[in-house]
């Protein structure tokens, strides 16, 4: 256990890159009336002043767990815009209920809206609901790089008064994650969680191609190799199959590869991006070495009809490609939509010089927007709050294999205390 603490600590001292995405619906949340909750008060502790925090029993979904409310002797509404889609929009559903279930007798709900694009960072529909004085108060992203713009300019509330106010403390997340929360030294993002990208690869394409899946690629040379042992060519010189596609998946991100290769995109001692490194060249050259090797074309025509990451033609399920660069997300859509399909994970092969046995890690952020009325602020700090504990974490890390931004978090995480194997990987 505290080997698996002390990797996700230096894990989260790693560069911040985006991630996890899925596609989604909407599902409106009643009310629920003090007296038809289900919830049974275990345990009652005060706090300072006028609030205090008490253990509830309630669903999350079809689980019963056990979460901490508290009580800071206001009521009311507050809006929620959520990024999440697809089969994330579900589990939201599930969190959200449960924190109206757990708060329904204190007379606070919260508002529930799907709102793709980034809970509307992406298509500018947050900035315009920002500026016309409509903008929810709280929302969930997984842009947490455009976040820091909307910091910048103003457009996002300080919250290191309000997480004061309802007993969040924020010095409980791992060190690496304060580059993520702060701006100019003010707290305006909180992490929900962590991602981690890792080499998927199928051990039966392995096997048929002569490679051995029980020695897994580390280096490029190695994966290159592998990649060239399982593509196959039609009769017409066209792919039935590739090996791998390094820009599909998370390897299309800017910073992924290029950090495992051992650059640095952003030199954060002089605030200027960095395309010019030994590192970055050595990654660029090594891409387009792939492109000319498998032809662009050709590659081009293979990959245009290619499913999605939550789709049952995503090129990994079908078989199309032998291996993928992806986050740990990738198991459950695995296990979804393909859950015949085998898969092995390992760290992503790098070049000498490169960053082994490492990974980027992404995280999906909380923020308030400016203007937000500031007891409703309060009420979506409680939000942010719940959603941080172990409890409706854990339900969320089993799901997704995400990985914990407050150390306390793995003593509920019974994928660690189980010991699944790719959380013993990561």
């Amino acid at each position: 256990m505290e080997k698996k603490k002390a990797l996700a600590a230096v894990m989260a001292t790693m560069l911040i890159a985006s991630s996890l995405t899925a596609c989604g619906g909407t599902k409106d949340t009643e009310n629920m009336d003090a007296s038809q909750t289900s919830s049974a008060q275990t345990q009652a502790v005060s706090l300072d002043g006028d609030k205090t925090t008490t253990v509830k029993t309630v669903k999350m979904g079809d689980n019963d767990v056990e979460v901490e409310v508290t009580d800071i002797g206001k009521t009311g509404t507050f809006t929620f815009w959520s990024a999440y889609t697809g089969d994330s929009a579900i589990w939201e559903q599930k969190r959200v209920d449960a924190f109206n279930e757990a708060y329904a007798d204190l007379g606070i709900k919260c508002d529930l809206q799907f709102v793709p694009d980034g809970a509307g960072i992406n298509n500018g529909k947050l900035l315009s609901a920002i500026a016309g004085g409509t903008a929810p108060d709280l929302i969930v992203t997984d842009n947490s790089i455009s976040c820091y713009q909307y910091a910048a300019e103003g457009s996002f509330m300080g919250l290191d008064a309000v997480l004061d106010e309802i007993d969040l403390d924020v010095s409980s997340f791992f060190e690496g994650c304060k580059d993520v929360m702060y701006y100019n030294d003010v707290c305006y993002l909180i992490p929900q969680d962590t991602n981690v990208i890792m080499l998927y690869y199928n051990p039966e394409i392995a096997k048929e191609c002569g490679l051995d899946p029980e020695n897994p690629p580390k280096t490029i040379e190695e994966l290159d190799s592998w990649s060239d042992a399982m593509a196959v060519k039609a009769a017409d010189g066209s792919y039935d199959r590739l090996g791998i596609v390094p820009w599909l998946d998370s390897g299309n991100d800017a910073f992924v590869l290029p950090y495992l290769f051992g650059a640095d995109p952003y030199d954060k001692t002089t605030g200027k991006v960095d395309l010019t490194s030994d590192k970055m060249l050595n990654y660029m050259a090594w891409i387009q070495g792939y492109a000319k090797k498998y032809d662009p074309e050709k590659i081009n025509a293979f990959t245009s009809g290619l499913g999605q990451m939550f789709s049952p033609d995503h090129p990994f399920m079908t078989g199309k490609v032998g291996m993928t660069i992806t986050g740990n997300w990738f198991s459950e859509a695995l296990k979804e939509y393909a859950p015949d399909v085998p898969y092995e994970v390992c760290a992503v092969p790098v070049p000498e010089g490169g960053r082994a046995n490492s990974t980027t890690f992404g995280t999906n952020v909380f923020a308030i927007p400016a203007g937000t009325d500031p007891d409703k602020a309060q009420l979506a700090a409680l939000f942010i709050k719940f959603a941080e504990q172990g409890s409706i974490n854990e339900d969320n890390f089993s799901v997704w294999r995400s990985i914990p931004v407050i150390d306390a978090a793995f003593d509920d995480v019974s994928l660690t205390k189980n010991g699944d194997e790719m959380y013993a990987l990561v």
